[in-house]
């Protein structure tokens, strides 16, 4: 029983009156949610700049406005002309024709967040490249839509330089077909919001778990505090006395297994006793053997964990990758920190609570552990963050754009694993090959055809679904349907959002769409 103290802390706690939240919170209550307010901060510090202000790239940029990006640039010389009045939302239709298409967007995209920046310029970005790379460069990120093939060589060339440039992500659409691709050198993710939780460790408890589980009288509690064990502590108690009687060992065979989770049930007092259920439907956890997660362990022979390397890397994430493969090698346990997350399982308010405590004491024990394994100063909070993530780290190694179509062995393959994304893409790249072989002639089905086997080798065979997207970009060409750009807007703002606060997993490769026949596809990773 939890003593007086434990229940008025209890009451407090579920009792005080929370301070109201300010208006920010408010704001964007929803998406702090989703990425917390690390997120929102890296949202908010973040500069972006999207080259042109077609529909594509004003949808876009309205989905990282609301949410509150710190700031963007819209770079574009263009003036807006009757194609634009009559697809972009983000121009006053007849009164815009004429005057700076990146003016017009601004003003009015800053009309939906007081609390974001957003600037005009109206310079050339083949000058830009030339005369001023450093401005290019010290953006977060830098969207392009539909750029001039030449010119987008220049800009990923120049991107690609160096890994602290900003990463690329690359916008292309014709009609109902579109595609893009992010380009970065390296992308450490500590909050990767994996669907795997961490391990609760029941197979290896650490004292204060065991001995509270082997401390209560399972068969002297009143019926009402025994229907509320919470099924983790059944688990412990229950493997601890299996273990006596079976040599140290958990169950191992499927026989053991089932005699095991009757011995669970078996202890039912009554019928409808849930947490017992629960406990008999998470005994697994007491045979599968809780170690280090065989991805993590990858991580922990990654090159930029020499001490070299990390010498020259100011990057507190190998630092901490570092610390954590030193804690679990000198580990009782070999696993990873011990995390006090817990999820929901059936219990009164007390025992939960108390359990939460355990978990909450070990975990910080196991904490101050690990940082005394780190070599470099670390943020607390970052620290923190860490530890509790530790079991869903995510290092990406990404390429440059345009690699893979110089690569006819991945484009074979990728033909055969996913014909169609694979044609989409080449049929998009074609276009764009063609655009500056042709500039101002319309693209026929057999010059695209012609450009694709050209890019892929004349030996290799290309299947019926080409036609298909060949059609597609014959028909519209340059066409910017407001349906694709608003598809494109929430699903790029989105990938970009991933880069920015490093919390998701970003796509890798070309991410191609066809809004035909309504399907995404993954190539070229």
């Amino acid at each position: 029983m939890a003593s007086g103290q434990d229940s008025q802390d209890i009451e407090t706690a579920t009792t005080a009156i929370q301070a109201q939240p300010d208006n920010k919170t408010r704001r964007y209550d929803r998406q702090l949610r989703l990425w917390a307010a690390t997120g929102q901060s890296a949202l908010e510090s973040a500069r972006v700049l999207v080259v042109s202000s077609s529909a594509t790239s004003t949808s876009i940029l309205k989905n990282l406005v609301l949410p509150g990006i710190g700031h963007f640039t819209i770079l574009d010389h263009a003036t807006v002309s009757h194609a634009d009045a009559g697809n972009n939302f983000f121009l006053e239709g007849l009164e815009s024709v004429g005057k700076q298409r990146a003016t017009e967007a601004v003003r009015l995209l800053c009309e939906l967040n007081d609390g974001v920046e957003g600037s005009a310029d109206t310079r050339n970005l083949e000058s830009l490249i030339e005369s001023d790379p450093e401005w290019l460069t010290s953006f977060t990120i830098v969207i392009a839509h539909n750029l001039d093939n030449v010119l987008l060589e220049k800009l990923s060339a120049l991107l690609w330089k160096d890994p602290s440039h900003p990463p690329l992500l690359v916008v292309r659409s014709a009609g109902f077909l579109a595609e893009f691709f992010i380009q970065f050198h390296e992308h450490t993710i500590i909050e990767s919001h994996s669907e795997t939780a961490p391990s609760l460790r029941v197979d290896k408890p650490f004292p204060a778990l065991r001995e509270h589980a082997l401390s209560l009288d399972f068969g002297s509690m009143d019926p009402t505090e025994h229907g509320h064990i919470p099924y983790v502590v059944i688990l412990v108690r229950v493997l601890e006395d299996w273990k006596q009687s079976h040599g140290g060992n958990p169950p191992k065979t499927p026989a053991e297994r089932q005699e095991f989770k009757k011995s669970i049930l078996a202890l039912k007092t009554k019928s409808d006793e849930e947490n017992f259920d629960e406990a008999e439907a998470q005994a697994y956890r007491c045979w599968n053997e809780t170690k280090v997660p065989s991805e993590i362990a990858s991580l922990f022979e990654d090159p930029a964990l020499s001490p070299e390397a990390l010498s020259q890397n100011p990057s507190p994430f190998f630092h901490l990758l570092a610390a954590l493969k030193e804690f679990t090698d000198q580990s009782e346990t070999q696993t990873l920190p011990l995390t006090s997350t817990l999820p929901d399982m059936k219990s009164d308010t007390i025992s939960y609570i108390h359990l939460q405590r355990l978990y909450k004491t070990r975990a910080e024990e196991e904490k101050q552990a690990f940082k005394s394994h780190l070599r470099a100063p670390v943020d607390d909070a970052i620290v923190d963050s860490f530890v509790k993530n530790a079991h869903a780290l995510q290092v990406l190694r990404g390429k440059q754009w345009g690699a893979f179509d110089l690569d006819k062995t991945s484009l074979a393959d990728a033909l055969t694993s996913h014909p169609k994304g694979t044609c989409t893409h080449l049929a998009l790249s074609a276009l764009s090959a063609l655009k500056v072989n042709n500039p101002g002639t319309p693209p026929n089905a057999e010059a695209l055809l012609q450009q694709i086997q050209s890019t892929l080798g004349e030996d290799v065979e290309l299947p019926e679904t080409v036609s298909d997207a060949i059609g597609e970009i014959v028909r519209s060409p340059s066409a910017e349907l407001p349906t694709t750009a608003a598809f494109l807007g929430g699903m790029v703002a989105q990938e970009t959002i991933k880069m920015i606060t490093k919390q998701y997993v970003p796509v890798e490769g070309y991410c191609v769409i066809d809004l035909i026949e309504t399907w995404t596809d993954i190539i070229g990773a």
